[in-house]
């Protein structure tokens, strides 16, 4: 009988060593504090060819020119299910290509930020050619960054992809325009989560005043803010909160662009 008693034990121990085990080695996970990587999830992407304007024009997230905004190819534009009416832009994606032995280039993930919208096309169902309609989870990816990961002939491809911390080089970016005491601010290059959910502002002879989004990552407020310096709060979609005092000069104008502090990637 004691015998049997060791015997079980060991058998136990060794079953809390195994699920020990298996829980620490658990994929990453996504939660509002620790926005490292989501679990992976499907959906399908499409490519746009070079000679396609929307880089020039931006898109639906406002940020202008890609390549000058410095978002360069690793872009991506979303279906509404994903694009969260504009919310989701600055977020970034890693996203591979599955099931397709045929198509796809193994083993290769691309990375790429939120910067456009996928128009739904409610003349077709979502099961036939409306690619991008609800509850659809679609890329359109630039064929640069496509190619990356399958062969252009593959079209539309089932894929997998995850959210994961942005990383970018140097600070925040804000451009400031509008006329009066109408100011708009895009904000751009933003690190850690990518995606901002509020933000304020503050010049020297007022308090934090908050902003309301326009589109996309332009944000604006009615207020006479000339004369002063500007320093703005951000808060990210993960609760981080940032702020950077004197971010624009006391003689700064319509137009111009300014540099800021940046989220911890």
């Amino acid at each position: 009988m004691p015998t049997l008693t060791l015997v079980l034990t060991l058998l136990l121990t060794l079953s809390l060593r195994s699920s020990s085990h298996s829980l620490s080695s658990t994929p990453y996970s996504f939660s509002p504090s620790t926005p490292q990587h989501s679990d992976w999830r499907p959906a399908r992407a499409t490519y746009y060819a070079p000679i396609d304007p929307r880089d020039i024009v931006g898109g639906a997230c406002g940020y202008g020119d890609l390549e000058k905004s410095g978002y360069g190819k690793a872009t991506a534009g979303l279906s509404s299910a994903l694009f969260e009416k504009g919310q989701i832009c600055g977020a970034c994606f890693e996203v591979r290509c599955v099931e397709d032995l045929k198509y796809c280039i193994p083993g290769t993930s691309i990375i790429v930020t939120a910067t456009n919208f996928c128009a739904p096309n409610y003349g077709f169902e979502a099961d036939t050619g409306g690619k991008c309609n609800v509850p659809n989870a679609h890329f359109v990816l630039p064929i640069e960054a496509f190619e990356k990961i399958a062969i252009w002939k593959a079209s539309n491809m089932p894929i997998q992809y995850r959210r994961i911390k942005c990383r970018k080089e140097g600070g925040i970016r804000y451009t400031i325009d509008g006329a009066g005491i109408f100011l708009s601010v895009l904000i751009r290059n933003v690190a850690g989560a990518g995606d901002i959910v509020a933000v304020k502002i503050k010049g020297s002879r007022t308090g934090w005043l908050p902003m309301n989004r326009n589109w996309g990552q332009n944000w604006h407020i009615n207020a006479d803010m000339k004369n002063q310096p500007l320093s703005f709060e951000l808060t990210s979609s993960d609760g981080v909160t940032l702020i950077s005092y004197y971010v624009a000069p006391k003689n700064w104008d319509f137009g111009q662009s300014f540099e800021g502090k940046q989220f911890e990637p």
